[in-house]
Formats: C-alpha cells, sequence, structure tokens
C-alpha cells in the first residue's frame, strides 16, 4: 500500500522548483501537508491542547496596526542589525526545530545550507537528525547551539563544549519545556519517530537512574531532574558563548534571566507547542522590553508568519526575530530550495514594509511610533 500524507492521499514528491502561485512563506503550508504523512503533519503543524494560544498568537499580531510616515526619504535603507558581537544583514534568525528529517531527507543539512546562502543564522536544536559538529562543518553561516538541559548534568557540559569546540556563535538554553506539552493532535496521529531517526548529539547519554516510586508520574518521574536557575548559574559559568534565555513570558523572569547572567532572552511561548492558553508572546514583549532596557539584548519567537510580523515584533521592542513554521513548511514541501525561498521572501517583506512605514533601518522602527495595538484581539 502506498503512503498516504496528512490528507489522505498519495504522497506526492518533494518540490524541485518554485511552484507557481507560492507569494508568502506560508503559502508553502498546502505543499508541505500535501508531502508528509498525518503523524509528521501533526508534528509539524500542531500545538498543545486545544491549540488556542497557536490561535491568539496570530490573533496578537493581527490586532497591531502600522502608522506610515509619507513622503519619507528611504534611500540607502538596510536590515543590518548587531547581536552579541555579531553583525547579521537582516534580523531573521532560523528557530531551533527538532527531528528536521521527519520533513525532508536532508533535515538540518538541507535547512543550514539555505540559510548560509540567505545569509541567516540557524539555530540548531538539542534533538536535531544531525550531529552538531557536521551542521557546523557544512555551514556558511553563523550558527547558534540551542540546549535542553538533560538530567545528566556532565553529559549536558560535554554538549556545550562540543558546541563550542564547533564554532557555534551563542548558546540558546530553552527553559519552558522541562516536560513535553500535552500536543493532543499529535497523539490522536499516534505519532512517534520513524525507526532510524533519533536525537543523534544525544547518543551515549547515561540512563538517569530510576526514581523511587511516588504517586505522581509527573512530579515524582519526569520532573525529578528538571532544570532549576541554578542550572542557567552553573551554565554562565561554564560558557565563554554569549547566554540567551528562550522561554520568557513575564517580567519576573525576564530579570531573574539577566541576574543569572544571560547576555539575551527570548519573549517566547514555544509557539503555543507546550502550554496551552499562555498569553501571546507578542502582548508582553512591550513590557518586557520596557524593563530590561538595552542592558539585554532581546529577541522574540512564537506566530511570525510575514515580513511584516517581524517589523511588528521590532517596533514593539525586540532586536531580532526567531522564525519556525514558515520555513519549515519550505523545507517540508522542496528542501534547501523551499528554505531559501521563504527566508528570500520574508527578508523582501520586511524591506517592503519598513519602506512604506518610512522607516531606513531596524533603530528607525523602534524609536518610531509606528505601531498601534487595538483594544481587542
Amino acid at each position: 500500500m502506498s503512503p498516504v500524507n496528512a490528507t489522505g492521499t498519495p504522497l506526492l514528491p518533494k518540490l524541485t522548483a518554485i511552484p507557481p502561485g507560492i507569494a508568502t512563506p506560508c503559502d508553502y503550508r498546502q505543499a508541505a501537508q500535501a508531502r508528509l504523512d498525518a503523524k509528521a503533519w501533526a508534528y509539524l503543524d500542531g500545538g498543545a491542547g486545544d491549540e488556542l494560544t497557536v490561535q491568539r498568537n496570530r490573533l496578537a499580531f493581527d490586532a497591531v496596526n502600522f502608522t506610515p510616515s509619507m513622503l519619507t526619504d528611504v534611500r540607502g535603507g538596510h536590515t543590518r542589525c548587531s547581536l552579541f558581537g555579531q553583525d547579521f544583514t537582516h534580523p531573521i534568525v532560523l528557530a531551533p526545530v527538532a527531528y528536521q528529517r521527519l520533513f525532508h531527507d536532508e533535515g538540518e543539512l538541507a535547512t543550514v545550507q539555505a540559510a548560509g546562502a540567505l545569509e541567516a543564522c540557524v539555530a540548531v536544536s538539542t534533538l536535531a537528525t544531525t550531529r552538531l559538529e557536521t551542521l557546523a562543518g557544512h555551514a556558511t553561516g553563523p550558527l547558534w547551539f540551542q540546549l535542553y538541559i538533560q538530567p545528566d548534568r556532565a553529559f549536558t557540559s560535554a554538549l556545550v563544549a562540543r558546541a563550542e569546540q564547533a564554532g557555534y556563535q551563542a548558546l540558546i538554553v530553552t527553559i519552558d519545556a522541562p516536560i513535553g506539552g500535552l500536543r493532543n493532535r499529535e497523539q490522536r496521529a499516534s505519532f512517534d519517530l520513524p525507526s532510524g531517526l533519533g536525537a543523534v548529539n544525544l547518543a551515549g547519554m547515561p540512563t538517569p537512574q530510576a526514581a523511587p516510586a511516588g504517586p505522581s508520574r509527573v512530579f515524582d518521574q519526569a520532573m525529578l531532574h528538571a532544570p532549576t536557575w541554578q542550572d542557567i548559574e552553573a551554565l554562565r559559568k561554564q560558557t565563554r558563548l554569549p547566554l540567551i534565555i528562550k522561554g520568557i513570558l513575564s517580567v519576573a523572569d525576564a530579570r531573574r534571566a539577566e541576574a543569572c547572567g544571560a547576555d539575551g532572552i527570548i519573549v517566547s511561548n514555544h509557539g503555543g507547542r507546550v502550554l496551552d492558553t499562555v498569553p501571546p508572546a507578542l502582548d508582553v514583549l512591550p513590557a518586557i522590553a520596557a524593563a530590561t532596557g538595552e542592558r539585554l539584548t532581546l529577541l522574540f519567537d512564537s506566530g511570525i508568519r510575514r515580513g511584516s510580523d517581524v517589523a511588528k515584533a521590532i517596533a514593539l521592542g525586540a532586536d531580532a526575530v526567531l522564525v519556525g513554521r514558515p520555513w519549515l513548511y519550505g523545507l517540508a514541501a522542496a528542501g534547501a530550495l523551499g528554505v531559501a525561498h521563504a527566508i528570500h521572501l520574508l527578508r523582501e517583506e520586511l524591506e517592503v514594509t519598513m519602506a512604506l512605514l518610512g522607516c531606513r533601518t531596524l533603530g528607525e522602527l523602534k524609536t518610531r511610533q509606528v505601531c498601534c495595538v487595538a483594544a481587542t484581539h
């Protein structure tokens, strides 16, 4: 029996050319769905619980309106920025995404290849299906490493050391997923990893000692080795890399990250994939930006689908953004070509938005009153 895609029809082959009708990155969504089985599609497209936060992330962007400044001279404008002493031609970072070979046989290699061609930074996941050293060997652009702190802290330290030795330029520590979220769409699709596909960077990790029997599988087992702020302090002492904390949704946690020595934070609700009904990340961004000032580099993640969304996040306080699903749809549909095209579209949309707003630089986006937020959304 031929494999079927998420719509129940035979899987279509991957695209080898950009098809007509692709005007925005998310135009790849339908093409991706047609080329993935139900399990992989549930993992890529789904969220936690009833997926309300996934929806509200988008509603938050929809509720932000632009106020352009007309007849402004924007000749010589650009999207350049500096993050952690590194210079970038644009503020779009490819977010860390696990198990990319679920979506395309080349997985992370295709992503890194495309990002290098478009001068985009890639955040490589702990749960990548390609060794971090292999990706560094193929990269022509900047790489950051995203860390999930493992139960074995010595193994975690060794993982960080591997990233440093391989030439990664920053360390992202994700703190909002000490256990997996309740992804009901994946459960209904009976999601599991295909044979032969796994988190190769965790190979050889010692199995944690079995927890004593307790009444709760969550509190007495899954959370037994969960990280705390003390682990962040320990990592700060261990690594020379810029330390970025991902998963911040409150001023209190932003200040705690700063106190632990973080160089930057990522305002993020994990794209709605961990805990449902947390606030849209965009809604909490302005308050966190006001509280951290220029002391921390502030990045944003969760809900971006267009270059105009990038502009809104920067106007509301972010220095740069992380993007996930738009280029993942491109990866699933067309491999490196789809990723590169999605990044190109995002950057061009950002440039057009800036030009029409009358902003020549990202700094002008942040300092001018170019956004207003609707009363409700």
